[in-house]
């Protein structure tokens, strides 16, 4: 695994399997407020943050998976993903998760491919 990015907590925010494929799961790392829209707008801007370290975009993401607290959370979540990929269609997945840490409302998982 040539590189990890650590953030505060003990599991790695990108993981890359090999030079094309990245794994980057993203939670509210950073200042923010309770809101669920407010999660959602710092967790695309740290994976924007972390794609760009690799040298992509949102572009390279292939494949989403959504862990929310909540299923009421689902068009709040739907349309942060649409919005932040500019509309294009990927293969995601929604997983309602009440096991999340109580301050977490939605952790988002994606893989990129270069």
């Amino acid at each position: 695994m040539p590189f990890v990015f650590y953030a505060a907590s003990a599991f790695p925010l990108r993981q890359e399997a090999n030079p094309a494929m990245r794994l980057l799961r993203q939670v509210k790392l950073g200042r923010t407020g309770p809101t669920l829209d407010e999660q959602l707008t710092l967790i695309w801007n740290n994976l924007r943050a972390i794609l760009a370290s690799a040298e992509m975009t949102v572009d390279n993401i292939v494949r989403l998976t959504s862990y929310l607290r909540d299923a009421s959370f689902v068009e709040a979540d739907q349309s942060a993903r649409l919005a932040a990929l500019g509309g294009r269609a990927i293969p995601t997945t929604a997983i309602v998760a009440q096991t999340l840490h109580e301050d977490w409302l939605v952790e988002i998982e994606v893989i990129a491919a270069a």
